[in-house]
């Protein structure tokens, strides 16, 4: 209900029992008039209080009219703020779920990067840089090599020195490589295998362990005078190492 609506209650109130207190009085002084006049005057108070009845009616009738529209505005707006809120949840969620997937891309893609990226490796004391595919490749020959599988990293190291000729790997590959060709036998080629990596980096760290090992070939071969020679070498290039250690003894049975 409004505020002028509640004023205009008190007059209207006033109103009606002004309108009583003059139909008392009209009736009390109706002696004094005649009947036809009595009765006209009551009707005309009686048409007043109707007129006024009436508009506190319509009054209350638009107030209520007003409330109803209020309420519904207000239903209106609360399930404005309802949606609202259910949109803003529901895009709150999708930007989650967006930025999850951008970070998995993300990482699926640095993932995928690294592993083309070139990695700092270490391998018989030498220190080099290697691409991926060279680690993973020699590894898994190195690995066949230790499990004992002679023919497998036989071809698996010839195959990585001539897939990756310039590699730092390639010593190192060299000497296993050897060493599978002496596994089988085949002592020439393994000595050839061995002079390539003494001449390639004669200051390896397994360069004594193939000076020996190309001597065991030419003991295997029967060239003694040329095993002599070789374990002679060994012992002045590299008198500290373990090898010469092998190198003397093998000296002494030749003599």
């Amino acid at each position: 209900m409004s505020a002028s609506s509640e004023l205009r209650l008190p007059r209207l109130r006033g109103v009606c029992a002004a309108a009583l207190l003059a139909i008392t009085a009209t009736a009390s002084q109706a002696a004094l008039f005649s009947d036809d006049e009595a009765r006209r005057a009551i009707l005309e108070v009686r048409q007043r209080v109707d007129a006024m009845q009436q508009r506190h009616n319509d009054e209350m009738s638009q107030v209520r009219r007003s409330v109803l529209d209020l309420q519904q505005q207000i239903e209106s707006l609360r399930s404005d703020v309802a949606r609202l809120t259910g949109q803003n949840e529901q895009l709150v969620r999708e930007a989650s779920e967006l930025q999850r997937k951008q970070k998995d891309i993300a990482q699926g893609v640095d993932e995928r990067l690294r592993q083309f990226e070139p990695v700092q490796v270490t391998v018989d004391g030498q220190q080099f840089t290697a691409d991926p595919a060279e680690k993973r490749d020699f590894d898994a020959a190195l690995a066949q090599f230790r499990g004992g599988q002679f023919p497998e990293a036989r071809k698996a190291f010839a195959a990585f020195v001539n897939a990756y000729p310039k590699s730092g790997y390639v010593p190192s590959a060299r000497f296993w490589l050897g060493n599978t060709q002496y596994a089988g036998r085949d002592y020439k080629e393994a000595i050839a295998n061995f002079r390539s990596m003494l001449a390639a980096v004669p200051n390896h760290e397994r360069a004594p362990e193939a000076t020996l090992s190309i001597a065991n070939c030419q003991i295997e071969m029967k060239d003694t005078k040329a095993a002599r020679k070789t374990l002679e070498d060994l012992l002045k290039a590299y008198p500290n190492s373990e090898a010469a250690v092998a190198a003397k003894d093998r000296l002494a049975r030749l003599k």
